[in-house]
């Protein structure tokens, strides 16, 4: 049984399809190998990267953006985005899947349609809590559209199958002190860990510099900065007192986020798809930052795990003002923080990746050429 998968852009498009993958070929029955997974992604894209670290095969394909683009950009997305149908047309009648998972980016959708065209089940997973307007159209291609909540279902109608946000099985095993080991971490003193995703925040990372000798008297700080920030903030931490430099932990990028995310106390992140998983699997606290920018997609997740107990909510505008007092207030409230953590774990689902798999087998073994 062959699987193609697609999805890119961001880690949130990419780790989800990892920890369905991890479930489809552990040992469960399926018999499903890593050779048989053939990965569809952008050519040069973040998702590239990530997936040959993880030995499996990948594929580009032509794709481009059309939400923001100008007339011109536009006509050449679209032109890039016909010639990837007839790209991804071909991989799958050499590859012969027997169904295709696409978590997003706009190199799924060349793939979906291909995938619609050769009557190849498709089940697309919606990592947000609500879906754009590309996904709501692809959504009629596709056979099934896992979700992560059951509010998230409603567009979809019977084609949703309430999944959870699939984790990758770090997060399971391993705990506290074992991630702050592995870390460099100090045991005994607080963890802030702030994130912005897979390419950093400007406006997070300005905040951060802003207050960080105040930030690090409070907490070590895990700052995972995105590329494009990082030289400034390594300037910076050169310049702080030898001390406080032994807590300031700078990335750029961090392949081992599982094991940020179980050390920390804290989180200050974006509210992108990812917070929606493994900020409850890990049981942390976070102050989220909507991205203002994005089509308004992350506001709904962070106001959903606000209404949950699990985080609050600050305004991307009112960031450099309140951060300080907002880490304060928490790191210093163990009984608030306690609760806030109880409730992010309450929304943990340590199944769901197995579901989109079971989902994705149960298509393919559905299928008239199965």
């Amino acid at each position: 049984m062959r699987f193609l998968v697609t999805g890119g852009g961001t880690g949130g498009h990419v780790y989800p399809a990892l920890s369905v993958i991890e479930a489809l070929t552990a040992p469960n029955g399926w018999e499903v190998r890593r050779e048989d997974i053939l990965w569809v992604g952008r050519p040069g894209g973040m998702e590239e990267d990530i997936v040959q670290r993880e030995g499996l095969r990948f594929e580009g394909i032509s794709t481009g953006p059309l939400r923001g683009a100008n007339p011109l950009q536009a006509l050449r997305s679209i032109a890039c985005l016909a010639r990837g149908v007839g790209q991804a047309y071909r991989l799958i009648g050499a590859f012969r899947p027997g169904a295709v998972l696409a978590t997003g980016g706009y190199v799924s959708a060349p793939v979906i349609v291909a995938a619609w065209l050769r009557r190849c089940p498709c089940l697309i997973y919606l990592p947000d809590m609500e879906p754009g307007l590309a996904v709501r159209f692809l959504s009629h291609l596709a056979k099934r559209v896992a979700v992560t909540f059951e509010a998230a279902g409603a567009p979809f109608g019977a084609k949703a199958v309430v999944t959870g946000y699939p984790v990758r099985s770090a997060f399971w095993g391993v705990n506290r002190a074992q991630a702050r080991a592995a870390l460099g971490l100090a045991e005994d003193a607080p963890v802030l860990l702030v994130l912005g995703g897979s390419t950093g925040a400007r406006s997070i990372n300005e905040a951060v510099k802003a207050s960080l000798e105040a930030l690090l008297g409070m907490a070590q700080v895990i700052h995972v900065s995105g590329q494009h920030s990082f030289e400034a903030l390594k300037a910076c931490r050169e310049a702080l007192p030898e001390p406080l430099q032994a807590r300031y932990h700078l990335y750029a990028y961090l392949h081992e986020m599982p094991m940020a995310l179980v050390a920390a106390d804290l989180a200050v992140a974006r509210a992108g798809a990812a917070t929606l998983g493994e900020l409850p699997a890990a049981g942390l606290p976070a102050i989220l930052v909507p991205y203002p920018y994005s089509g308004q997609h992350q506001r709904p997740n962070a106001l959903y795990l606000a209404e949950q107990g699990g985080a609050v909510v600050i305004e991307d505008a009112l960031l450099g003002e309140r951060l300080l007092e907002a880490v304060r207030g928490l790191l210093t409230d163990g009984e608030r923080l306690q609760a806030m953590r109880q409730a992010m774990r309450r929304l943990a689902r340590p199944q769901a990746a197995r579901a989109i798999a079971q989902a994705l087998v149960s298509l393919a073994e559905e299928a008239p050429n199965a």
